[in-house]
């Protein structure tokens, strides 16, 4: 019995030892430490609006107040299955994600398209699914979508083959020469990927979920990058997306009168502009440090969705420029080391999926914190780890997790 417990550990594959690898701390801390601070800010900046939550006990024809911790205990419990969920996934042999590629993506695009027939409006957007259709709590697919879109460009990016083909007589036959220049081009294997991205951003205009669209087609262009496609094609893609963007918002004056407020917040204050306005109360009057934790005005019901995507308003008011900023750093610091996990990946495929998801929160971050900032039209986009949201929290850790996995499979430094 012995003897055969030990001829399996000696029959275990090269990954399936690799797996068994440490992971990396750095970035592990970083990933806990985001989280705990997101949930240290979320207790803050939720407190006042649990209190007229209806679904937090707040009965006004009795006058019985809500949970004030009604949100940050649900947050700190979807954190506490979501770190399980990271741990579980960082010991898994991320090569099995090949295999899975496929059907996530196109579970992402049933679910979207799902969404336009039986999903929830806030906001005039519908964007959202019940868990079970018609009962238990929401979760936006397009989560989901980005993922599908991370592991299948990944998976079969990794296996392009580099260097220009060869034809015969490609100098004496027209059809040769062309056939030579559309694959030399990269046209002919663009085309798959430009069709998914295309029924994903065609599914999220209809939500609308114009954040959405936008980080589907960053994370696509990023992996696209890196797997070694001509330059050339981005210059067309940006191209085409300006053409695009000033068709359907200046010509077809989609979401005009969002962009007008962009311009001039101002101009409407007590309407569409109000948001605006108040998140950048809530950004100027916490000044160099702050007015310390738990002291924002805002979070009184001035500011909508304080605990949502404008919680980087709140955190400007209570910790200041100075804690702002190091909160900025921290991010940077996990971009920067996710990375450089990409750059010391075993294999172009997790290389890639490092590629793809790091991508995907670093412009997360920055579009939710330019919103804030009034330096780009409101989106209607969260914070990673900071955002009230239990369904996108552990489809983010459970992203760490994949890079996580990763990292055990990266080759220790030679002594």
């Amino acid at each position: 019995m012995a003897s055969t417990r030990r001829q399996s550990r000696r029959d275990l594959s090269k990954h399936a030892q690799l797996s068994r690898g440490p992971i990396d701390l750095p970035f592990l801390m970083l990933v806990l430490i985001l989280l705990g601070i997101g949930l240290i800010m979320l207790l803050s900046a939720s407190s006042y609006a649990a209190l007229y939550d209806t679904t937090a006990g707040y009965k006004p024809s009795d006058g019985i107040m809500g949970d004030p911790f009604f949100y940050f205990k649900k947050q700190a419990i979807y954190a506490a299955v979501g770190v399980g969920l990271m741990l579980l996934v960082s010991r898994l042999d991320y090569q099995h994600l090949r295999i899975l590629s496929v059907p996530v993506l196109l579970m992402a695009i049933f679910l979207l398209v799902l969404v336009l027939v039986a999903g929830q409006t806030h906001n005039h957007a519908t964007r959202w699914l019940k868990l079970f259709i018609v009962a238990g709590p929401e979760f936006q697919p397009s989560e989901i979508a980005k993922l599908g879109v991370v592991l299948f460009f990944s998976a079969r990016l990794s296996k392009r083959r580099y260097g220009t083909p060869e034809f015969k007589n490609r100098l004496s036959f027209p059809w040769e020469q062309i056939r030579y220049f559309l694959y030399w081009s990269n046209l002919v294997e663009l085309i798959p990927y430009g069709v998914i991205l295309g029924i994903i951003a065609f599914l999220l205009y209809k939500e609308p979920h114009m954040s959405g669209l936008i980080l589907v087609a960053a994370v696509g262009a990023a992996i696209l990058f890196a797997a070694g496609i001509r330059l050339g094609w981005f210059v067309v893609g940006a191209g085409g997306l300006a053409l695009v963007f000033y068709l359907v918002v200046v010509v077809g004056k989609y979401n005009s009168a969002r962009l007008a407020i962009w311009r001039d917040p101002w101009s409407d204050v007590q309407g569409t502009g109000y948001q605006v306005v108040q998140s950048l109360y809530a950004v100027a009057s916490g000044g160099l440090t702050g007015l310390g934790f738990g002291l924002s005005r805002q979070k009184y019901l001035y500011l909508p969705e304080e605990q949502n995507d404008f919680i980087f308003a709140i955190i400007c008011e209570e910790l200041g420029f100075i804690g702002a900023s190091l909160i900025v750093v921290l991010f940077a610091l996990l971009v920067i080391r996710g990375y450089w996990l990409a750059l010391h990946s075993r294999d172009r495929f997790g290389s890639l999926l490092i590629v793809g998801i790091t991508t995907l929160m670093a412009v997360q971050v920055f579009l939710n914190m330019a919103v804030v900032l009034n330096l780009l039209p409101a989106t209607g986009i969260a914070l990673p780890f900071f955002s009230y949201g239990g369904t996108a929290l552990w489809v983010q850790l459970i992203e760490m997790g994949i890079i996580l996995a990763v990292s055990r499979q990266i080759a220790p430094p030679r002594r």
